[in-house]
């Protein structure tokens, strides 16, 4: 266990701070890659949004797979990482103009476009440039996913995406524009997904929607169903890579790919979670009346899923062998949601002991945060230490 972190170096640094071992990362995407050959048409555009640290952004590069970017600043931080611009899908519900721009300027691949107001924005503003802007339309299929609350986009209560009521009339109107080029339908129904039916119930309202379009006439030749395959927080070291085997089989099986189209996928959490760890160091064990705590120097400003989403990440001490005792580990921060996790073993812990804070490669790094003037987190890779 301890084996597959630098200890030694680890104790010579400055925490908290994430580690990326890079090794399993590249396993991950080469897993990726093996299945997506599979299938001609299958492309895999990596979610910017779960982790953009350069030294990932580059490996991934590497492995060929496109980007999927929310902003502007993803924008420009992933052609800072060397991804070709017609590799990029610009998603989000509220584009400003600048990024707008920037994408068009850019000539990216895609415009995923969540609403009518968005759509005549692009239009506007590509007029102005003398662009065509590619785009596709973000339909909300109101299929329901087997995670968090927070992290559901796929129900019609949910901000995301056109009604699938309004699907025609935004694809006439688009149609009927000189400044867009209408391309295809993009999806997503959410985020850390386990249960391949979510996937499978998300083909078949695909198929629905493209026959009824095919009745009138209406082709596509892009079908990109965004992402949400989760991982395993419990078992990380069990379970490292994700079962991308059977997620790409599900629309294989499922899903009615029509000739000359492209399927495409917006993977996140699966490609760069498990090869993430936030290192943290004990500042203190404090015996309280009814609990003991293990107070470390990493706060939710450094990995805040805990604190946001109830998310759980496995814990462990790189340091001690000792017998197992029961900890709440917490952090510094003046609010009582600043708990790592609560009520569990871990070997004896003293002041100074490094812990490893698991399957933070996802939405770790990336929504730290400065509150109470505390440094951001850095981050570094297994290939500089």
């Amino acid at each position: 266990m301890k084996g597959t972190f630098p200890v030694e170096k680890f104790a010579q640094m400055r925490t908290p701070f994430y580690y990326y071992d890079m090794e399993l990362l590249r396993q991950t995407l080469d897993a990726i890659n093996i299945e997506t050959k599979k299938y001609d048409n299958y492309f895999v555009h990596y979610a910017v949004k779960a982790n953009a640290n350069i030294k990932v952004l580059k490996a991934i590069n590497e492995a060929g797979l496109g980007i999927d970017c929310v902003s502007g600043g993803e924008i420009e931080q992933v052609l800072k990482a060397g991804f070709p611009a017609n590799k990029i899908v610009f998603a989000g519900v509220g584009k400003s103009d600048w990024e707008i721009e920037l994408g068009l300027d850019k000539e990216i691949f895609c415009f995923n476009v969540e609403s009518i107001p968005e759509l005549e924005v692009i239009n506007e503003i590509a007029a102005r440039k003398n662009k065509v802007a590619t785009i596709c339309f973000r339909i909300n299929p109101n299929v329901g996913a087997h995670t968090h609350a927070h992290i559901t986009t796929g129900l019609a209560e949910n901000k995301f995406g056109i009604a699938m009521e309004d699907m025609e009339k935004v694809i006439h109107l688009a149609q009927g524009m000189k400044n867009v080029q209408f391309k295809g339908l993009h999806f997503h129904i959410g985020s850390q997904i386990l249960e391949m039916d979510d996937f499978i119930a998300l083909a078949h309202r695909i198929n629905e929607l493209q026959d009824r379009l095919e009745a009138q006439g209406i082709h596509l030749s892009i079908i990109n169903v965004g992402g949400g395959l989760g991982i395993d927080y419990k078992d990380p070291q069990g379970t490292p890579i994700p079962n991308f085997k059977d997620y790409f089989a599900v629309y294989e099986k499922y899903l009615k790919v029509r000739p000359g189209q492209t399927v495409h996928f917006e993977l996140g959490r699966a490609v760069v979670a498990q090869c993430g760890a936030l290192i943290t160091k004990v500042n203190y064990v404090k015996q309280a009346s009814v609990k003991q705590f293990a107070i470390v120097d990493a706060g939710f400003t450094d990995l805040i899923r805990p604190a946001l989403y109830d998310a759980h990440h496995r814990i462990i001490n790189l340091c001690s062998n000792e017998t197992e005792e029961t900890y709440d580990v917490v952090g510094p921060i003046c609010e009582s949601s600043d708990t790592f996790d609560k009520e569990i073993r871990l070997p004896k812990t003293h002041r100074g002991d490094l812990l490893a804070i698991l399957s933070a490669g996802a939405y770790g790094e990336i929504m730290a945060s400065q509150y109470n003037c505390r440094p951001l987190p850095k981050g570094y890779t297994s290939d500089e230490l």
